[in-house]
């Protein structure tokens, strides 16, 4: 833009960057959600997360409280299921007749555990 003889910069004004796909979050720069964090606010509660990024690059995410609770409620589950598997399966290792057959295993030489191995392929078809 051309004033008063010289070239002045049309300063532009941030806003939320227009969404990469159908259904993607809402991207703000750093400094454009810091100014109109109401709005980012307002997105994450409504579509559940918007992304901060800077420099280009996504940095952080702002997420709703539902969302928030159903992530870490499903990585609770999750820990706490393998927990379990964990548990059940030494457990089971604990029984004399699976300390046998470790043992059996350990003090195997390689061409012992070569014919187990081929034996218990042929059983499996």
């Amino acid at each position: 833009m051309k004033r008063h003889g010289r070239m002045v910069k049309r300063r532009r004004i941030g806003r939320a960057a227009p969404a990469a796909a159908p259904g993607a979050a809402p991207t703000f720069t750093a400094s454009v959600a810091k100014k109109e964090f109401g709005k980012v606010l307002e997105l994450a509660m409504r579509g559940g997360r918007v992304v901060i990024t800077k420099h280009a690059a996504p940095k952080a995410v702002v997420l709703s409280v539902d969302d928030f609770t159903a992530l870490t409620r499903a990585t609770e589950r999750t820990l706490d299921t393998l927990s379990g598997e964990f548990d059940a399966l030494l457990a089971r290792l604990q029984t004399p007749k699976a300390r046998a057959g470790l043992k059996t295993a350990f003090d195997a030489s390689p061409k012992e555990i070569g014919a187990a191995a081929v034996a218990a392929a042929r059983k499996r078809g």
